[in-house]
């Protein structure tokens, strides 16, 4: 019995610009779907790819098919053309420990942290940078190791950004980060440390909405293929995230 999670407005959105991309073949119908659905599937129930019931189709074939979009970035494109209307009134940034399964380990020492795998105080992880709209709706991603610092990640993670507000909890308070907002004419909406000699101000009225990319990050774990990683290659997890982040956008 075939049972399809993606609703039919959705998969039109999504099926219209595959079959319209060049050099992708998606134009039968009926098989994207099966496909679409049973990546979904597999994100939201976090079950193996081997366990995926038969009437997706074969399995190993369908994750052939997503290591090859997640390496072509093709899952990033599809973010991309959907969040290209967002309000960028306000941005936000964060940063979120995701716990790494065993599955996902085995690489040699050197390797691992190419594919965005670490340990930080809460084991063998990765850490997910997100920058999201002034709604809380998702634009990009940056995948580290579990032990590294947000604050290395957020000069690249704004870059090109202009006139805004941009807004960050303490750990980005940092006067190179400052800087590089107020040169790009945003503004910062980033509390300052406790032990910073001059204390800031700051729209603390306007900080209050960055619990929008909180309840992002919450939406997102909902999946059992975000709220713990399995893959081994950074693509495929990175695939995950921006698929659903696409389906967040088109709800």
């Amino acid at each position: 019995m075939e049972k399809y999670y993606i609703t039919e407005q959705t998969f039109e959105k999504i099926f219209v610009y595959l079959s319209g991309k060049k050099g992708l073949y998606c134009k039968n119908r009926e098989k994207t779907r099966k496909f679409l659905e049973a990546i979904y599937f597999i994100m939201r129930t976090g079950i193996q790819w081997m366990e995926l019931p038969r009437y997706y189709g074969e399995y190993k074939s369908i994750h052939r098919r997503f290591i090859y979009w997640a390496k072509k970035g093709i899952w990033n494109e599809i973010l991309a053309y959907f969040s290209k209307d967002y309000d960028g009134e306000s941005f936000m940034i964060d940063g979120s420990i995701v716990r790494a399964h065993a599955c996902a380990s085995g690489y040699k020492k050197g390797q691992q942290e190419e594919q965005a795998l670490g340990r930080s105080k809460g084991g063998f992880s990765t850490k997910i940078y997100a920058l999201v709209d002034a709604l809380g709706l998702p634009l990009k991603f940056i995948l580290t190791p579990g032990q590294s610092s947000e604050i290395k990640q957020a000069p690249e993670f704004i870059k090109g950004i202009k006139d805004a507000n941009i807004l960050g909890d303490k750990a980005f308070d940092c006067d190179g980060l400052l800087t590089q907002i107020i040169s790009q004419n945003c503004t910062p909406v980033i509390p300052p440390r406790s032990n910073r000699k001059v204390q800031r101000n700051v729209d603390y009225h306007l900080y209050k909405e960055r619990h929008l990319i909180e309840c992002f990050f919450s939406k997102i774990k909902q999946f059992r293929r975000i709220f713990s990683r399995f893959d081994k290659l950074a693509d495929a997890y990175m695939g995950f995230l921006a698929f659903v982040s696409s389906i967040i956008w088109l709800r």
